[in-house]
Formats: C-alpha cells, structure tokens, sequence
C-alpha cells in the first residue's frame, strides 16, 4: 500500500465510524489470527540487551514474555491475558521475578459482573463494568499496547482503571513507515494518562489489531523485529510531542519577576553557620539577591512583594545524586530542589535537556553533569561511555575534561588496576574522580587508588566482608550487604580504619539512603518507607505501586535486612561525627525523595540544620557553584525556598514548600504539583505585585 492510501484507509470517514460503532458496542480491538507470532528486539544505547515475544495462542487469547538485561539486572516477565468475544478483558496473569529480584505474580479474574484479583501487593473483589482495564503492579510492553488500545476504542477514548482511578488514551501523531523487509505501515504514537505521574507513549500499528510497534526512551528502545532502524525517527517524534508538553507546562507555571522583588520580614537560613537569621527583608534583582536588610527597611518601591511572616527562606536545595529526565523537573522545582548534579546519562540528551532548563523554555533544576564511564562486560550499565580498554577509558576522560565536567564517575565493570591510572590521568587534567567501586576492589583499595568520592552507602559497607571473588557487577553489591551489613562492628578497628582512611583524604560519601530504605526493609504489600508520608498526595493508581518492593524482601530476610539497614544508617552517623563529607543525593523519585533523605541523615544522629547546611552550602561548595548559589548573600544567583515553617528545627518541615524562586522565575509547588495529578502540601505565598498607578507615581516623584 503506498502511503496516501494508508491514511485514506485509517483516516477517513469510514474508518472513523467503524471505531464509533466498535466503541458503542465496548468491542475492542481482539488479538490477530490464531498462532501468530510477533518478536521484539530490546536496544540499549547500541547494544542488543534483550527481546519481547508475544504469541497469539488463540482468538482473544495472547501469551508474551518479555526479558532485558542491563546493568547487571533487569526483568523477566512471563504474561498471558484474554478477551471475550465482546472485548471485555476477561483474565490476566503475570509470573516471574522484577528488575532486583523480587517476585513477580499477579491475577486477574472476571465473572458475572465482579472482578478480583491476587497480587504481590494487594488482593481485592468488586464489581466493575465491561470496559474497566486492569493495571498490573508489573505488567511487561506487550500488556501496555493492549490496554492503550483497548482504551482507545472505547468512548471518549477512556475507561475505568482497575483496581481504581481512570485511563484516557489520546493519539497524538502518526507516521509512515516501512521495515528492513519492505513492510509498510502507518504508525501511531498514543498517550497514555492515569498510570503515572506523567503520560506514557507508546507506538501502535495502525492496522489489524493496533499491534504494539515501539517503545522508545534515550539509549533505551523497543521495537518490533524489521523496524528496529525506525527508532531514532520514532524518539524524536515521541520528544517533540513531550517538549510541546513541557514547554506549555512552562509558560502557564512559571512567573518572571521583573525589577526589584523584596521578601518581607522573613527569617533566613544562614547556611555558612547553619543557623537559621533574621527577620530580614531580602531583596531581588535581575535575578539575583541584592541585599538582605533589617526587617520593615526594605524598599516601598519594589515591583513585587511577597510576605515572609512565619515562614523561612532556604537557599535553593541541592540533590547531588540524580539521574534526570524531561519530566523530573517539575517534581525537583516542587520540592525546593533548584540543583540537580546528574551521576550519569545518555550524554547528548542530557546537554540538550540542560540547556533547557537553563533557557527556561522547559522547567527543570540547575544540571551538574557528572562524567560516567563504565567498562565493557556482559553486566555493563549502558550509560555515558563504554570504554573496551584502559586507553578507552583515558580518551572519555579527556572528552569530559574538553566539556567543562568537573568530575568523572567510574562505575562497576572498571578494571580494578584501571583504578589508579584513571584517577592520576583525570587529576592531571583538574577533574575528581569517584562512583561505585569496581568489582573484585574494596572500597579502602579504591581511596588508595584515588578516589576522591564513594557513591552508595553499600559500595562503602561491603568494603567489610567482600571476598576477591564476590562479582558486585551482579544483585550481589545488594544482597551481600542485606545478608552481612547486620554483623559489622561499628566501634570496631575495621570500621575505624576505613573512616580514618576517608577523613584522611578527604573522601565524600553520596550515601542515597533513602534508595536503600525501601529495598531492604520493605516487604511487597507494605507501605513504602521512604514515600508513606506522601503517599496520599499522590495519584491512587501510583499509590499502589509504591507497595511494590523489586528487591527480594521475604519472610526470611527480611528481619536480617532491616537490621543490616539500621547498621547503615548508623554507619552514616558515624562518618558524619568522624569528619567525612557527606553528599545528599537520591538515586529515586525526584523531589519526594530528596526530602526523605534529609529525614534519615537527622535519624542518623545527624542535627537538622547540618543537613540543611549539607543540602545547600555543603553541596554547592561540592559542585564548584559556591560563588553562584549555596547560601543566601547579596550577588548570588536567586535560588530560593520559602518554607511555612522551620526545618532547623523539624526536618520534616522541608515538604511544607510555599514558594520557589530560580534566579528571576518565582513557582508555585501548589500549581506545579496539580500539574502532575498530585495533591499540594501547602497553599502558594502570594506575590503582591505594585499597582500601575503606584509606579507612576514613583516615577513623577524621581523626576
């Protein structure tokens, strides 16, 4: 078929009212014939890194499995579901293990009007009409084209979700197509929203069933078998769709404050002293703090004027362990977050998305990019460079060096006797060096080596019991930590060496403990330690999944695991006592996760205004933007935080967010989190702007 008949076909008139009368009638679109086969290949940046295979076995009945491979980890996912003759999703079933090793299980059943289902996290029984859709709390891409579909035939393009919320399903482009075997079709990419936060996309065939074609994402792809060279066309579509979405997002959030701007009788976080100042009256200008001054003497003249009464003013937060995407920004600036330094990426994405967030046409944090390199092996994480040898690795250094990166993160499958050469070769060139320890190394060998960083508090713990032959490439670096971490003799002369070797040479530690909370004490069904305080704020099809533990927590680890878990929190105390730079970062949901982080550094024994001193004027120093952001002085960049209460005193106060300033954009977390389906925290200072007839009265008066 050429292409104009293509889109008379899927277009036009007939075809329209097809889908009318199928979507009245709740008949979506069933699986093709019987016996049908459909692989799918798994790309990960250029590397094959695993397949999708979904097999019709009979009319309205499909079976997929679905298996990648990257980073040592990945899912493994064995799924069959049916339809009925009407198209009414009659069972579900999915078996098999998660991206950490957790089990995968989960059933779904209809009959007579009532639907029930079994999974790792829940199980329920209610009634629910024909078209409602089932969410998995781990379904594979085979599953996901089928609900998009099924969605989108029916009225309105929408459906009730199950076991609650609501799906709609927009198409939001299409494009022609022809595979490596001369195969034409016409490819449609939807938009999923009411699973997440944000919508996800997907690409359909539009022909016979609305097969799946692709998923796409940066340096990670899907796509059916022949189309495979479609990929990079079919992500740049998928992206402009979502830049069109963000830069709307954008314009509608973000407020400029032109002029003078002065925040009245507010008392301020001294992040030098880590104390918190004032009241004062802070002044803004072009961007910038222009002068903190005594209360009440603030200037009568300023274009805008925000009450700081009862609340307090933090330089912006720093999140030192990031791995950022488009969508993240949002929920970073939300939480006060206006710094993101990003431990690796897919290079060229992640450029191109700072300098969006830099140019405000999307909204998202200040980037520090991290240089990641890793070496080649079959448990490689498919980031930043792959480097096949030690010269390699020396080359990525020297391309990082040229792109202003200050530092360079070394990850898993480094050779341990690379180590040295690659930490003198980044020193001579003025960058730091750190990231996991390579496998077959301890972490005491790493600083040694040159490391001026550890990232992971795991990374530093398993530097007590990892054997020459534990291959921490694998789930290894994590569970070996659950099962020994819990026995480490915290006041003993290991434990006091290695912190002796780190305060020596003023080694930092990014420890993420907040990662590390939920994947060691929380068993699927529970509520997510690290997230249950925000938890009904969120979306209630998201809520669910956060009962969702991937790590392999059972009845019989998981008293061992938590104690292992305590002994790391304990351990961060410890450092922190001792004089070991601490960095607080994430490694997990952006914003939401930031602030827990700080809540487990004050458990930790840690006093909430030196967190808030770590998360500002600690990091920015870290970061080398000391001279930009950091602390709240006159001449520095204005990135800012106005919190309805006192994190000094109540680290949970942190979530109370009423107003966030970069530079000469205020936002406002209430709107920025409706955005994103999620509930406000606290309502948005209100920004007086000075009446016209005010200002040209200053005006008479100045001339």
């Amino acid at each position: 078929m050429t292409e104009s008949k293509l889109l008379r076909t899927l277009r036009g008139p007939a075809r329209a009212s097809l889908l009318a009368a199928a979507a009245s009638l709740c008949i979506v679109a069933l699986p093709a014939r019987a016996d049908s086969e459909t692989r799918y290949t798994v790309t990960i940046q250029t590397q094959v890194g695993g397949q999708l295979v979904r097999r019709v076995i009979d009319q309205g009945v499909v079976h997929s499995t679905f298996s990648y491979r990257d980073n040592g980890r990945g899912p493994d996912i064995d799924e069959q579901y049916s339809f009925g003759l009407d198209g009414t999703l009659q069972a579900y079933r999915a078996s098999g293990t998660s991206t950490l090793g957790g089990e995968i299980k989960d059933r779904f059943d209809r009959r007579d009007g009532r639907v029930e289902w079994t999974s790792t996290v829940d199980r329920g029984e209610q009634s629910a009409p024909a078209e409602a859709m089932y969410l998995p709390v781990e379904g594979s891409p085979a599953w996901f084209a089928q609900l998009v579909r099924s969605v989108w035939l029916y009225p309105n393009h929408s459906a009730p979700a199950l076991p609650s919320g609501r799906f709609t399903v927009e198409r939001v482009d299409q494009l022609a197509l022809r595979s490596s075997a001369g195969v034409e079709t016409l490819a449609g990419l939807y938009a999923l929203t009411g699973a997440e936060l944000t919508p996800s996309y997907i690409w359909l065939r539009e022909d016979g069933d609305l097969p799946l074609l692709a998923l796409t994402f940066p340096g990670w792809s899907l796509a059916e078998q022949g189309f495979e060279a479609a990929v990079p066309e079919l992500l740049q579509r998928q992206q402009r769709v979502q830049n069109e979405r963000l830069a709307t997002l954008a314009t509608r959030l973000a407020r400029p404050l032109p002029g003078l701007t002065v925040i009245r009788n507010v008392r301020w976080f001294d992040a030098r002293a880590a104390r918190m100042q004032g009241p004062a009256d802070v002044t803004l200008f072009d961007g910038r703090i222009s002068a903190v001054l005594a209360a009440g003497s603030g200037p009568t003249d300023a274009e805008q004027s925000i009450d700081g009464s009862g609340k307090t003013l933090l330089p912006g937060l720093f999140d030192m362990h990031g791995h950022l995407f488009p969508d993240d920004g949002l929920l970073n600036l939300a939480a006060g977050v206006t710094t993101v330094r990003d431990m690796g990426n897919v290079n060229d994405e992640l450029l191109v998305l700072k300098g969006k967030f830099d140019a405000g046409t999307e909204l998202g944090p200040r980037v520090v990019p991290l240089g990641f390199i890793e070496g080649k092996s079959p448990f490689s994480s498919n980031s930043g460079i792959l480097a096949a040898s030690l010269d390699d690795a020396k080359r990525a250094i020297d391309w990082y060096a040229v792109r202003g990166y200050r530092q360079i993160k070394l990850y898993n499958s480094i050779k341990p006797e690379w180590a040295k050469p690659l930490a003198d070769h980044a020193h001579a060139r003025g960058l730091r060096v750190g990231g996991h320890v390579p496998a077959f190394m301890r972490a005491e060998q790493a600083v040694l080596a040159g490391y001026d960083e550890i990232s992971h508090v795991n990374q530093a713990m398993l530097n007590f019991f990892v054997k020459p032959e534990d291959d921490t490439r694998t789930l290894l670096r994590f569970t070996l930590v659950g099962d020994r971490a819990g026995d480490v003799d915290l006041d003993g002369p290991k434990v006091k060496a290695f912190i002796a070797l780190l305060r020596k040479h003023r080694t930092t530690l990014d420890p993420t403990l907040g990662t590390f909370e939920s994947m060691f004490t929380q068993r699927s069904g529970e509520p997510n330690p690290s997230l249950s305080m925000v938890a009904e704020h969120l979306p209630v099809s998201l809520r669910r999944s956060l009962l969702a533990n991937s790590m392999d927590v059972n009845e019989g680890n998981v008293a061992r695991y938590r104690r292992s878990y305590a002994q790391m929190v304990a351990f961060i105390g410890r450092m922190h006592k001792a004089g070991v730079p601490l960095l607080a970062g994430t490694d997990s949901f952006a914003g939401f996760g930031l602030h827990r982080e700080l809540e487990l550094y004050v458990k930790a024994g840690i006093p909430p205004a030196e967190v808030l001193r770590i998360a500002t004027f600690g990091a920015a120093r870290h970061a080398g933007t000391l001279d930009q952001t950091g602390t709240i002085e006159a001449g520095k960049l204005a990135d800012l935080v106005l919190v309805d209460g006192d994190p000094s005193q109540r680290i949970e106060d942190i979530r109370k967010i009423s107003l966030v300033l970069k530079g000469g954009v205020a936002l406002a977390p209430d709107a920025m989190y409706q955005a994103l389906g999620i509930d406000p925290f606290v309502a948005a200072a209100p920004i007086v702007a000075r009446p016209a007839t005010a200002a040209l009265s200053s005006m008479s008066t100045a001339r």
